[in-house]
């Protein structure tokens, strides 16, 4: 189990998890093996990362081409719809119900509940209980967003999930490619556009002054349901923003410097793999992490409230 102290902690803090809980028949009426939802993703030549990184430590740069098969990517990330319906039919634990707790964002746990904060990140709080289908603890559920993305999943959850499903977690360069939606000059999933507090909402975000006020003025201060904003080039729906979703690679810096080695000997014992795409919690001031470059790297166990994931297929 990890560490509150990890790099990274404005992205994702540590592992979680909560006491399995009885999946109700009428939250599985869809099945993990309806693909009808996967888009054809071209194959061939695609750019992986940027010349200009926000954050040259995550490994952002340099921009490299890469070539790919065709593939097949979810338009959405898993709901909790489908994630119950995998429940239902493999009896799965996921590793925040295995541990017993995961991290909920300060502003929804329930009032009067005790959940510590971790050292340096106190806009999370330890929750015990807290899993995909009780995202706020014991008490919460999952009925009336079930069209909402999983989330408090971990690495193996999506990699079960996947496989159950026909498919894989996408590498990372898959990810990267298909969020361009055909564009490989595209910063974000809609192109070069910055979002900003009032006009410009493409994705689900924050606005406001983090981690006091969101004002919400994209319309949803947590998960949103999946679809809710425009798709990109290739009909993939939020690709940035919403939740993080995790990709099967490991993590590793590419540099030779002295501070990349380190990075990627942490990395490495803690098995630690990529997430992007960033989340509900992303602002510019703080975690400008919803850009399609950005990435970070986090040990496979780690689950919290924005953690989730979409499912790859061959062609």
């Amino acid at each position: 189990m990890t560490t509150p102290g990890d790099p990274k902690p404005c992205c994702v803090p540590a592992r979680g998890a909560a006491p399995a809980q009885a999946v109700r028949a009428d939250m599985a009426r869809t099945t993990g093996h309806d693909v009808g939802c996967a888009q054809p993703i071209p194959g061939g030549p695609a750019i992986l990362g940027t010349d200009a990184p926000v954050f040259a430590a995550d490994g952002e740069a340099p921009a490299r081409r890469v070539v790919l098969r065709p593939f097949r990517l979810d338009a959405h990330a898993v709901t909790n719809r489908r994630f119950a319906a995998f429940v239902a039919a493999t009896g799965y634990r996921t590793e925040a119900e295995r541990f017993g707790w995961s991290f909920v964002f300060h502003a929804f746990v329930p009032p009067g509940l005790e959940a510590p904060a971790p050292e340096g990140t106190p806009w999370w709080r330890r929750v015990d209980g807290a899993c995909w289908s009780a995202p706020e603890g014991p008490g919460s559920s999952v009925a009336d967003r079930l069209d909402h993305p999983a989330i408090h999943i971990a690495w193996p959850d999506a990699a079960a999930f996947a496989g159950w499903a026909g498919g894989r977690l996408p590498t990372e360069a898959e990810w990267e490619h298909a969020a361009r939606g055909g564009d490989p000059s595209a910063r974000f999933p809609w192109g070069q556009a910055e979002p900003d507090e009032t006009a410009t909402l493409p994705c689900n975000i924050w606005q406001g002054d983090f981690p006091h006020r969101n004002t919400a003025a994209d319309g949803h201060a947590g998960t949103a349901p999946v679809g809710s904003f425009p798709a990109n080039g290739y009909g993939l729906f939020e690709m940035c923003g919403n939740v993080w979703e995790w990709c099967a690679d490991a993590f590793r810096v590419r540099s030779l410097s002295r501070a990349a080695k380190a990075r990627n000997a942490v990395a490495a014992r803690g098995a630690e793999r990529v997430m992007k795409g960033g989340s509900y919690l992303c602002h510019h001031s703080y975690c400008y992490r919803y850009r399609i470059a950005a990435r970070v790297g986090h040990a496979p166990d780690t689950s919290a409230g924005h953690t989730g994931f979409r499912v790859a297929y061959d062609a």
